[in-house]
């Protein structure tokens, strides 16, 4: 029996390939709206960061996000994010 094949994103902070397990995936909307997607089920163009707040802001820094979604991103909807993965960082 073949072995399952494991999928791997990269991370726009750290541009690692790491396996989307691993990963959050940022979500934007078919609405436009951008947030963190835990489950990695939310409806949207998808992009993967590492668990880590470095990396959000590490993404942050170069607009990776700004490019991957082809849109402008407000510094409010970094800020939700940061909070969210900061929540998740200790509940884990």
């Amino acid at each position: 029996m073949k072995p399952k094949k494991i999928p791997m994103r990269m991370c726009l902070g750290c541009n690692e390939m790491k396996p989307k397990m691993e990963l959050i995936r940022v979500v934007k909307s078919p609405e436009g709206e951008i947030s963190l997607d835990f489950k990695g089920k939310a409806a949207g163009r998808g992009a993967y960061i590492c668990r880590s707040t470095e990396c959000l802001e590490k993404a942050r820094k170069a607009r990776r996000f700004e490019k991957s979604f082809s849109c402008k991103i407000e510094e409010s909807v970094y800020e939700v994010m940061m909070n969210e993965l900061g929540k998740e960082s200790q509940d884990a």
